[in-house]
């Protein structure tokens, strides 16, 4: 019998690779935090010796979800500006907060809360923008998540710099620090096209080829952003993005709720992907990101929560939910993105808009071991007819009780292994007596 480190075998698994794949009573043998093999439970008991073993009855084994677009050192500002409007919610109520409270120390709270949420809930990799981006990539490489962090790029001076040439410099320097992190990844972060000019585009440009960098992008994020951007210089954004060279595989599009036919023309035979973040746009009524068009286009469409000050969650099952129902209401088709089609979203689509697809977003031998077990015993995911169809349209985030992250056990049990809980509460609350003060 071959010695592994971990074998997990389930009621269900649902690798992704091939589509819509759902295999019967099978184990994942897992080694050295890389996925050996999927094989039948009766054959993997002779097959393995592991050193642990789970037997997971009436369990779905997925590949750990993927939170392509989110700002996680937000959840501190969770709530504080509900109700408002893109730019008003922006401009009078979450800059002005970032410039008074916005530090090394807020970043780190808040990075950790925000982690603990997205492991509790199936999150085993995130997609961040957000100031600071050394010390997020400290709590995810502490704690053992995945994540790509984003290298943040904007005209402005913030608490992190003065501005483009300095965050560049600063962002090279953190690439280099995780170049053979097993864990942290980098991406280059502009914030949007209204708050970054022309030249930092066309530098994040060169150096994104150069290094081999994804480029992670607030885009067509609001009919605002286009109408102001038409008056100011005559082109729709993509536009102005196109001709300074940024449309290709490595720009990962976040939001993207107004696109003309022929924009979604251009996405594909550019082959950009759009991170699709639903329930923020619903919240902030930013519009609909016509997601059946884009699917059947050809486009990669990824899943993300944007942050929790705009959501107010991190739960990616609750964003594959909504996801699903809101593009069968847009396109007036039921048939839109089913529920395989959404987990893919959330987790091999979401590996590729970030480059890692040859790391992560599905079970296939010698990919990573990131992979979650979602219980389906509750009474409110019985009968189980359809596994996949009862985790995106029954299941709550609150039934994923194990998470795994390169083999390593982060949520045991449905606690965090990593994390103290209690001292994240007790550090939210400490920053909401400060904040509300």
């Amino acid at each position: 019998m071959q010695a592994i480190d971990t074998l997990i075998h389930a009621e269900w698994v649902l690798p992704v690779e091939p589509a819509e794949t759902v295999l019967e009573n099978h184990a994942v043998a897992i080694h050295d935090g890389l996925i050996v093999e999927l094989l039948p439970s009766s054959q993997a008991k002779g097959r393995y010796q592991a050193t642990h073993t789970f037997n997971l009855s009436h369990h779905a084994i997925t590949p750990g979800l993927i939170n392509a677009h989110t700002h996680t050192a937000m959840s501190l500002l969770r709530g504080v500006a509900d109700d408002l409007p893109l730019m008003t919610w922006l401009q009078e109520h979450i800059w002005p907060a970032e410039q008074k409270w916005v530090s090394e120390h807020f970043v780190r709270d808040g990075s950790e809360l925000a982690i603990a949420e997205m492991l509790r809930s199936g999150t085993t990799c995130f997609n961040d923008m957000y100031f600071f981006p050394e010390v997020t990539a400290h709590a995810a490489a502490q704690c053992g998540i995945r994540a790509v962090i984003g290298l943040i790029i904007i005209d402005f001076p913030t608490a992190w710099g003065t501005g483009p040439d300095e965050y560049l410099e600063k962002g090279i320097t953190l690439h280099d620090q995780y170049r053979n992190s097993p864990h942290i990844h980098t991406a280059f972060a502009p914030h949007a096209p209204y708050t970054v000019s022309d030249q930092p585009l066309k530098r994040i440009q060169v150096l994104a080829e150069e290094l081999g960098l994804p480029i992670h992008m607030h885009i067509h994020e609001s009919l605002h952003e286009i109408e102001e951007a038409v008056a100011q210089s005559g082109m729709r954004p993509l536009q102005r993005l196109d001709e300074l060279g940024l449309l290709g595989p490595q720009l990962a599009a976040a939001h993207m709720t107004q696109l003309t036919d022929r924009e979604i023309e251009l996405l594909a035979e550019r082959s950009v992907s759009v991170v699709h973040c639903p329930e923020s746009n619903l919240k902030l009524a930013s519009g609909f990101c016509p997601v059946d068009k884009l699917i059947k286009a050809g486009v990669n469409v990824a899943l993300g929560t944007d942050s929790a000050a705009s959501n107010n969650d991190l739960d990616m099952l609750g964003e594959m939910r909504t996801a699903a129902l809101l593009s069968k209401g847009v396109s007036m088709d039921p048939t839109s993105l089913s529920a395989h089609q959404v987990l893919k979203m959330a987790t091999l689509s979401g590996a590729e808009a970030l480059g890692l697809d040859k790391i992560t977003g599905s079970l296939l031998p010698g990919k990573a071991a990131d992979l979650i077990a979602i219980d389906l015993s509750a009474l409110e995911t019985h009968p189980v007819y359809n596994v996949a169809s009862q985790i995106i349209y029954a299941a709550n985030r609150n039934q994923v009780r194990e998470v795994w992250v390169n083999g390593e056990h982060l949520l045991r049990g449905g606690e965090l292994v990593t994390l103290d809980q209690e001292k994240l509460k007790q550090q939210a609350t400490e920053w909401q007596g400060k904040i509300d003060a």
